[in-house]
């Protein structure tokens, strides 16, 4: 079998240079990457795109769009880390645990978006509960999520590394993108089987990487009498074959004492975890913890590109 080339477009910036250094050890592909002198060099990119067999765009939107025409001009895969491709029609949305026949999409498409980090968790939490009638599609739902300070990319690390003094050392995090709508909020959307945008808080804090995303249930939300252990059991039945979808169980969940779960848990590690924490009033909290960078950003992007080029699923990654 032929080594396939991959080309990553952005291979210097945040989860470009993760990607690459996960990588650069393997040798069942062929790593293409540009001078970083030439990084910007139009012609020099585009010759190395079309030149590959798949490509990682980890690029700003604009330049993802441009790119990704690049490639339907060629034999080129695609997969496509921005936000540009993620709710578009005729790509692939790259969660291969979303649904039983996800994976067999990512397989056999040619272009494919990979998953927000924050939307990961929430759909994969959701999403089976929608699917199964617990959640009604039209429920208002509200997503408070923290992040380490990479998921904002190079301005937002360097402004929590010294750009910004008062930042150094925060002992609280800090809530942004509360007036706006979120980039992660159309996919959050479609993807979970909800009629209307939830509610999206997320905050940043102190810390470089690692996620908690908390989806919490009013009971009034919760159709047919469904409980906590309802929604454990059905998480834990539809993803009881999945390495990378860890549900805590109900127990574990209840021993949570301070500090509690902690956002950096899955740290340098593609799973996640995802608990049921029942409350006594008959609400339900569902808990993600999640590496923004890992399953999040590089790995979901590793694990794509493997379905894509008949590689094994889960080769280069954490497990």
């Amino acid at each position: 079998m032929a080594i396939s080339r991959v080309f990553i477009d952005g291979s210097y910036g945040t989860t470009g240079l993760r990607i690459r250094e996960r990588l650069e050890p393997r040798d069942d592909i062929d790593l293409v990457v540009v001078d970083k002198d030439l990084r910007r060099d139009v012609g020099e990119r585009r010759d190395a795109l079309v030149n590959s067999d798949l490509a990682i765009l980890c690029l700003p939107d604009d330049a993802a769009v441009e790119a990704a025409g690049w490639a339907a001009e060629s034999d080129t895969k695609v997969v496509d880390p921005s936000t540009a491709h993620r709710v578009a029609d005729g790509w692939v949305y790259g969660l291969p645990e979303m649904t039983p026949d996800q994976r067999d999409a990512v397989r056999g498409s040619d272009t494919v978006s990979n998953p927000g980090c924050y939307p990961t968790g929430v759909i994969l939490s959701v999403r089976p509960l929608t699917e199964a009638g617990i959640l009604s599609e039209d429920a208002p739902v509200t997503i408070h999520a923290l992040s380490g300070y990479s998921g904002g990319g190079k301005n937002l690390i360097a402004k929590w590394e010294g750009g910004q003094p008062d930042l150094a050392g925060l002992p609280f995090e800090s809530p942004y993108a509360l007036h706006t709508e979120h980039k992660h909020v159309p996919e959050m959307k479609k993807y979970s089987g909800l009629t209307y945008e939830p509610q999206f808080m997320p905050a940043v804090g102190s810390y470089l990487k690692g996620m908690r995303v908390e989806v919490p249930l009013h009971k009034s939300v919760i159709q047919g009498g469904a409980t906590a252990e309802t929604i454990w059991k059905l998480l834990d039945e539809r993803y009881a074959d999945e390495p990378l979808v860890n549900v805590v169980s109900i127990d574990d969940a209840l021993e949570y004492s301070d500090p509690a779960f902690d956002p950096q848990s899955r740290n340098d590690n593609d799973g996640l975890d995802i608990s049921v924490v029942p409350n006594a009033l008959g609400h339900v909290l569902l808990i993600i913890q999640i590496d923004n960078l890992g399953k999040g950003a590089s790995g979901a992007a590793i694990q794509n590109m493997n379905l894509m080029l008949g590689l094994p699923e889960h080769a280069g990654l954490n497990v």
